[in-house]
């Protein structure tokens, strides 16, 4: 064994030095290392929530679940928050001092308080519901905060839960209950300078938020308070979005975000004459979004994923530029195994397997075994997922291509080579439609010779597997969409039928109705009750209908603002319903 006097030497003409960590030996004309890739980022994007400081000399924003802190000029951002969890929304203090921002460490969303120039943060909410901060009081002792919660019994706003919001505030001290201001949704709700208005954004309805050129009665206005008179003014009429508004600095000018230039862009009004209002910055390929401002009236926004100030009296915004010096992100290849979140399944005609979907991918699993099987591996989201009669083969949805589209995944060879999918060595996926359309929630027909579908969400289809020739059943302007997953249809055992749902002409509720599976037969309404009626599932061999309907239940303001459901039965056949009647003696004569 050779010992070195000194921590180098040359030999060979090659200086080689001795890491004093490891050992390794580096040559010293060797080439450097690739670096690319390595060092902080030059233009992140997905800048959120940008928030000036009072000051008007740094900027609070949320970038990858984190909160960063960084001069209004650019640079460097410092790490605010670090802790494993989605933290966003920071608002400032008047002073500058602490920043409050919306965090699920604990789960769902609640208010937290930090100091501006970091360390720990303090909880302020406890509640089972999402809370969101949108201001300070001027003292800056008190949070400002939207939530659900709990709504005024004189409230007659479409009081739900899961919709309206109401307004309140708590103290930055610890062990302090927060208080309701308003029982009526306000949000980006924020305090002139002398406390005595507040500004505000209603919400009247529960479109999506995030939904560009939208217009109707239920698009946001903004409007002020009066907290003396307990009185709201409406300051804006335009029919579509209005939003964000924050007091200029001569607490008489209120700027704000409209679609009134087609794309949202800064706006802004006087207090005394809300008509007048002029626009300020002049974008058109994309939204600005999250609106703020220093006491000098600098101008802080989001655009196109990055960060812009707009300064008092300049006619220009300028971009800022920020580098991120932080690891933020998470491992791209990560293991897990998951005990839950499966948002769908089905089972197998001969109740051996299920089919299910995690994350927007297929799996099937044994029943008895627990053996599960991957059968889709995409970047995209499947879904409506569901077994052929023989149960050789699942039918499915899947975005792709920009389009959702239906697709079939086949289990290769005979039955007695590969009987299951949870074990199976290979599963052939074909595409079975595609095209301009949105195509998903597919359903096998009792033969499994056709596929129903659903055509841009409200159109009901059905598709000839041996053509690849579509035909109408239900035309799309019988229902209205919401959400994903709202419609419903059922094939009657012999797949001659089909139980839908559909708006009622008269009345915008959802009635139960009977359809030829040909496209041909007229729709029948079944249910004729005004009420919703929904879910109808074909019983007894094809000659009874179970559904849901609210017809019977109390109306109000339960659980999500939902009324009471019943289930219903109905017979479709005399012979049916009197057998269903049948005394239990008269029922054994009968077998006899």
């Amino acid at each position: 064994m050779h010992f070195f006097p000194h921590p180098w030497r040359l030999v060979a003409g090659l200086t080689l030095i001795c890491s004093a960590l490891g050992g390794a030996l580096v040559a010293a004309d060797a080439p450097a290392p690739a670096t690319s890739g390595l060092g902080p980022i030059d233009h992140p994007l997905w800048l959120r929530y940008p928030a000036l400081s009072p000051d008007g000399r740094e900027i609070a924003f949320g970038f990858e679940g984190n909160l960063f802190v960084v001069p209004a000029s650019g640079g460097v951002a410092r790490a605010l928050t670090a802790n494993g969890h989605h933290n966003f929304m920071p608002v400032w203090s008047p002073d500058g001092k602490y920043i409050a921002y919306a965090a699920d460490t604990y789960g769902n969303f609640d208010i937290f308080v930090i100091s501006s120039a970091g360390g720990p943060a303090r909880r302020l909410t406890f509640n089972s519901n999402p809370e969101y901060p949108t201001s300070f009081t001027p003292d800056g002792c008190v949070v400002v905060f939207f939530a659900h919660r709990m709504d005024a019994r004189t409230n007659v706003q479409f009081p739900q839960p899961k919709y309206m919001p109401e307004l309140y505030q708590v103290s930055i001290e610890e062990g302090r209950c927060p208080v309701q201001i308003l029982t009526t949704p306000a949000l980006a709700a924020r305090y002139n300078e002398a406390g005595d208005k507040l500004l505000y954004e209603d919400l009247k309805g529960y479109e999506n938020l995030w939904r560009k050129h939208h217009q109707s009665p239920v698009a946001h206005d903004i409007w002020v308070y009066d907290v003396k008179s307990g009185r709201h003014t409406k300051l804006t009429d335009f029919p579509g979005e209005d939003r964000d508004p924050v007091w200029g600095p001569d607490q008489q000018t209120v700027f704000y975000l409209s679609e009134r230039s087609g794309s949202f862009n800064v706006w802004k009004l006087p207090l005394a004459a809300p008509s007048q209002t002029t626009q300020v910055t002049k974008f058109d390929r994309n939204p600005v979004r999250f609106l703020s401002i220093s006491r000098a009236g600098d101008l802080c926004f989001g655009y196109d994923g990055e960060i812009y100030t707009l300064a008092a009296g300049a006619a220009e915004p300028v971009r800022v530029p920020i580098q991120i010096a932080v690891d933020t992100r998470a491992a791209a290849v990560e293991s897990v195994t998951l005990t839950k979140g499966a948002t769908e399944m089905a089972v197998s005609p001969n109740g051996k397997e299920i089919a299910f979907v995690v994350r927007g991918e297929v799996f099937v699993a044994s029943t008895e075994f627990g053996n599960t099987r991957r059968i889709t591996d995409t970047s995209e989201q499947e879904r409506s997922v569901s077994f052929s009669p023989d149960g050789r083969r699942l039918v499915f949805a899947g975005e792709r291509g920009q389009s959702w589209n239906l697709y079939e995944a086949r289990l290769t060879g005979s039955k007695e080579e590969q009987p299951y999918f949870f074990n199976a060595s290979s599963v052939e996926i074909k595409t079975l439609l595609q095209n301009s359309h949105e195509n998903f929630q597919p359903k096998y027909s009792p033969d499994g010779k056709e596929v129903a579908y659903l055509e841009d969400r409200t159109t009901l289809k059905v598709l000839n597997l041996a053509s690849g020739e579509p035909r109408t059943i239900l035309p799309g302007d019988l229902n209205y969409s919401y959400a994903d997953g709202d419609q419903w249809f059922d094939w009657s055992p012999d797949g001659r039928w089909f139980l839908v749902t559909f708006i009622d002409r008269n009345r915008w509720s959802n009635e139960v109705g009977l359809i030829d599976a040909a496209g041909k037969g007229p729709l029948q309404n079944l249910t004729k009750s005004g009420y919703e009626d929904n879910r109808p599932l074909w019983a007894i061999k094809g000659t009874a209908l179970f559904w849901i309907s609210d017809r019977m239940g109390l109306h109000g303001n339960g659980e999500g603002g939902d009324p009471q459901t019943d289930v219903y039965g109905m017979f479709l056949t005399q012979a049916a319903f009197d057998r269903f009647n049948l005394t239990k003696a008269e029922f054994e004569i009968l077998k006899e």
